[in-house]
């Protein structure tokens, strides 16, 4: 069966996956963009956003893995955009333009289904009131055979780590405090204990956790 996946899930060092306070100005709250520092410097990040060659090295070797294999996203609502609540503005298209990175099917939690939103390169938002495991059956049909992708926010993370439904988590964890925010792990006391763990430091001054799931026969 194809694995589920985390990559470079960004944290404080008090463990929260966003700020608070997300605006349009702002996507990630007060924490503005202090916790994907290290990841907008990447060759992985440039590349994605057609620009110059970022930086190599042990961010962009951990960061680069991303999208290898991946058949679909899925993602909450906090992560497509703003707006809270029925939508206002259904001309909302996301913070990436016309051509998202994800080239995908992209599974939107939401609690105010919409019609689905074809994009340039091969991105489809569906938008969709599920469960994590009605979520997860939805994307796997659509990502025919190959592995999908959580894409964050960090209560969408963790609802899926509550469900017990991920294979492969990559969290960063970045020498910040926020103070205040969502934070990734609440509720989820002895999640280690699922997972082999690996941790590689970076001379950026993050460091990558690897959390996977035991093969088993």
């Amino acid at each position: 069966m194809s694995l589920v996946r985390v990559h470079n899930f960004s944290i404080s060092l008090d463990g929260y996956g966003t700020g608070e306070g997300q605006t349009l100005e702002n996507p990630f709250g007060h924490a503005e963009h202090r916790l994907h520092d290290w990841f907008f410097r990447t060759r992985t990040f440039q590349q994605m956003h057609g620009a110059g060659d970022g930086d190599t090295g042990v961010d962009d070797a951990m960061a680069r893995t991303w999208g290898d294999g991946i058949g679909a996203e899925i993602m909450g609502r906090n992560k497509f955009g703003p707006q809270r609540g029925p939508w206002e503005d259904e001309a909302w298209r996301g913070w990436w333009g016309e051509n998202p990175p994800f080239h995908t099917p992209v599974f939107v939690l939401t609690h105010h289904p919409r019609p689905s939103l074809e994009m340039e390169g091969g991105t489809v938002f569906h938008f969709i009131d599920a469960s994590p495991e009605e979520a997860l059956r939805q994307a796997r049909e659509a990502a025919d055979g190959k592995d999908v992708r959580i894409g964050g926010g960090p209560r969408t993370v963790r609802a899926f780590l509550e469900a017990d439904l991920i294979d492969h988590l990559h969290v960063v964890v970045v020498p910040i405090l926020l103070g205040r925010g969502e934070s990734l792990w609440e509720g989820l006391e002895g999640l280690e204990r699922r997972f082999d763990t690996e941790a590689v430091t970076s001379p950026s001054g993050v460091t990558h956790l690897t959390f996977t799931r035991p093969r088993t026969g």
